[in-house]
Parts: C-alpha cells; structure tokens; sequence
C-alpha cells in the first residue's frame, strides 16, 4: 500500500506488472509469507520490491482502512463457500482452549473497528525481525543473486522485543464433539476427524499414508464408498495438517442432505474397517507410490520449492531433502498405519463439524457413539 521510495499502491503493481511476475502474500496459522515469482532476468527487481516492502511500509491509516472492508469481503466469501470455510469450523472445534482453533481472519468486528494503525506497527515491529524472519531463492538462481538479497535486507534490524512464541497447546476435551454452523444449504459439508502429530512425529508418515488410503484420490476407500458405490456425495477427501505441537486429519465430504446420515455411516464404518483389519499390501505400496509421485510434481515448480524448504526451515529449524521425505515414505508399514488408526479413530477422539440447516447436535453426537 506504498512505501517511502514508492508512495502509492500503483507505484508497486505497475513496476512489477510490468515485467509479468506474479506476487502476493499470505497468512497461515503459524507463519506469514510474501513473494515475487518472476523471469530471472528481473530477479534483482523482485529484491528490491520485497526488502522495500518489508522496510519500508508508510503504514499509512488512511490506506488501512481502506483495507478493513476489503478484508471483510474476503470473510464473507469464505462464510459464503462452506467447500472453503469447513476446515475453519473444525478446527475451532478441535482447538477449544488453543489460539489454534481461531480464525486466521480473526472477527469482523475486530477488523472493522478494535485494531488501530499502532496496533499494527506494534505487530511488525515484534514479529518482522532477523531472528524471526528467512529469505528463500528458488529456479534459475544468477550467481550474484544471493550477495543482492544479503545487502537488500541488511538494514532490517531488531526494533523491539521479539514477541513472545506461540502458546503450546494443551489438550483439552471439547465441550461437545459436534459443531454445527447453520446455513441453508442444498449440499452439506462435513469435516470429520481427530487431533493427531506435530510436524515432527515419527507417526506422520504413517498417518499422511493412511489418508491416501482413505481419501487421497479417486481409487480411494472412501471415493469408492460413498462416491462410487452409493453416489453420496460429489467430493469426498481426507488430509493431514501437521502443526509445531500438534495436528489433525480430517475428512471432508459435500453430501446429499436426504441421506446424510447415511453418509456419515458409511464413512464411520470404514474407519472402524481399517482399525479392525489395516490396509492391504497392494493399498500400501499404491499409497506410497502415490506419495512419492506428488513429491515430484510438486517439485517440479520453483513457488513450491521455495515453500518446501522456507517453510520447513522457518517452523523446524532445519529442512529435510526431498529423499529424506521419500525414505520416511518408503519405511511406513501396515502395522504403523493401522497402529495410528486405531489409535486416533476412537469414539472419544473422533469430532464431527457441519456445515447446514442444522440446529441440533445430539442425533450427529449419537452416531459419533
């Protein structure tokens, strides 16, 4: 929104517009970014744009507000696609007593009115700090590039305290395992699932197979159940989100609101069939496979190197390889992965968030029995 060496908005967007790159930012749960994808032949101007931006933001209050209504239209839209909005409501769920489980938008009232321009500068000054902060070059690198980013960003100094680190979180039974979001809806978006592993965990690897298994493509149990065989639903999936100190999986579904429940049924019941009997060899080695073949297409863009190893090192402190990645892959067994199963997919563990014209949680608690 305009900094001392460009003062207006367009001073930005027009300059690298005008070489085609592609730039943004983004706010995640547990860290911030903002980049410039660009030819190599203007990386120097990529530079230049973030350090300036990162250094030298006017912060102006006039420009801040102008921003509080925009971001409140990006809350509506979420609030307005349950597809996007429904892995918010399960977190907040999951996360009862945890800043984990808040929206990354945070409320609008506090958008529209609590936070004031010094509670802003405030932020950056705590948290967009050396010590706090990484760089990452990813593609056709020019050799004298990272001398350029060094210099670029060598004024950027500690300003205050750094701001103190996120608070562990303490696990805590929520006050119900149903979270029901009214909304006339045609279609009903489920998010079903449990806490599970940090990023660490020697058992995420275990877990991130097992939701290949369940729902990572369209050969997968729960596509072939509820999609295939029945026609409940039009998208079924299941992911994993590791977090510092904790995580979760969860499988979301779109669903026929006739037969809702007997959605939730089926997909239940194939999380107590494999707590009971695993997965097969041959859904193993396909699960791996698959794994590994998304390793290499997503490698295949430089954005998401520059994620890989940013954020890696960012929240963990170090980075492992690619074929770091793919041994862990490759060491996953059929006991590891019935093990976690079973040890996430119990009653007590499991929650259920809704998306739909729904006010009564006890008949969905009943079937989570």
């Amino acid at each position: 929104k305009g900094t001392t060496r460009r003062p207006e908005t367009l001073d930005i967007s027009r300059e690298i517009d005008g070489v085609g790159a592609a730039y943004n930012a983004f706010t995640s749960k547990d860290h911030t970014g903002f980049y410039v994808k660009i030819d190599a032949r203007h990386s120097e101007l990529a530079v230049d744009i973030l350090s300036d931006i990162l250094l030298n933001s006017l912060f102006a209050a006039k420009e801040m507000d102008k921003e509080r209504t925009v971001i409140v239209e990006e809350i509506n839209m979420y609030d307005d696609n349950p597809t996007m909005s429904i892995g918010d409501e399960f977190e907040l769920l999951l996360y009862p007593n945890n800043t984990l489980g808040w929206l990354i938008s945070g409320p609008r009232e506090n958008i529209l009115k609590s936070i004031t321009q010094p509670d802003i500068v405030e932020y950056y000054r705590h948290w967009y700090q050396p010590k706090n902060m990484i760089v990452v070059l990813s593609g056709n690198i020019p050799s004298g590039l990272p001398k350029i980013v060094n210099q670029a960003f060598k004024p950027l100094k500690a300003t205050a305290p750094l701001g103190k680190p996120f608070v562990p979180l303490k696990r805590s039974v929520a006050k119900g395992r149903v979270r029901l979001k009214w909304k006339e809806t045609e279609q009903i978006h489920i998010g079903l699932g449990s806490a599970s592993y940090a990023h660490e965990d020697k058992r995420l690897p275990a877990l991130e197979v097992l939701s290949v298994i369940l729902g990572g493509n369209m050969s997968s149990r729960l596509f072939v159940s509820v999609r295939e065989k029945r026609g409940l639903a039009y998208m079924v999936r299941a992911g994993v989100t590791p977090y510092e100190d904790t995580g979760n999986i969860m499988i979301h579904a779109g669903l026929d609101k006739s037969r809702l429940e007997e959605a939730i049924t089926v997909i239940l019941a194939e999380l107590k069939s494999v707590c009971a009997t695993g997965v097969t060899a041959d859904e193993l080695m396909r699960a791996k496979e698959f794994l590994a073949g998304h390793v290499a297409l997503q490698l295949e863009d430089s954005s998401a190197v520059a994620q890989w190893y940013g954020g890696q090192q960012i929240l963990l402190g170090h980075s492992k390889t690619p074929e770091d990645r793919l041994k862990e892959i490759r060491a996953v067994t059929r006991a590891g992965v019935q093990a976690v199963a079973k040890e996430l997919f119990t009653p007590n563990n499991l929650r259920l968030a809704i998306i739909g014209p729904y006010k009564d949680p006890k008949p969905f608690e009943k079937l989570l029995q």
